[in-house]
């Protein structure tokens, strides 16, 4: 994927008050696929995904960045299966469900509270301060039947 793939895309979903969390081409048979996940503070809705795809289809095809191949562009929002690498990604999910394995390929669940630049407080039975550098991964955990929610 090229740069100017991605600084195309980034430019324009930043124009619409979008973070682009995920830029993905993938062979398709004789099509590709451009897969654009998007997130913001607030969560992204329907609307935000029209809009989205209908500016992302002007840009992308006055310009010559896809090549000749034909593609399917598909924008979506960022979704729960995406690893939390970012603090941003911290912020706007406090409160919810994760699991964290850390570098010392320990593992801990707890709920997200506070966060900022350098780590996040995980609660449980006590709350616990995690500074990134010591998370190897973490993932939101799906509650499907949550009850003080």
């Amino acid at each position: 994927m090229t740069d100017s793939l991605e600084t195309l895309v980034a430019t324009t979903v930043s124009a619409l008050g979008l973070d682009l969390e995920a830029l993905e081409l993938t062979p398709a048979g004789k099509k590709r696929v451009l897969l654009v996940a998007l997130d913001r503070d607030g969560g992204v809705g329907i609307d935000d995904i029209t809009d989205a795809t209908r500016a992302l289809s002007e840009v992308l095809d006055s310009s010559d960045v896809m090549g000749d191949t034909p593609y399917t562009l598909e924008v979506t929002s960022r979704g729960v299966d995406r690893p939390l690498t970012a603090p941003r990604h911290w912020r706007r999910n406090e409160g919810r469900l994760v699991r964290l394995r850390l570098l010392d390929e320990s593992s801990v669940d707890g709920r997200i509270g506070a966060s900022d630049d350098d780590g996040v407080d995980i609660v449980g039975r006590t709350t616990t301060r995690y500074p990134y550098t010591q998370i190897e991964s973490a993932l939101v955990q799906i509650e499907l039947n949550r009850k003080d929610a």
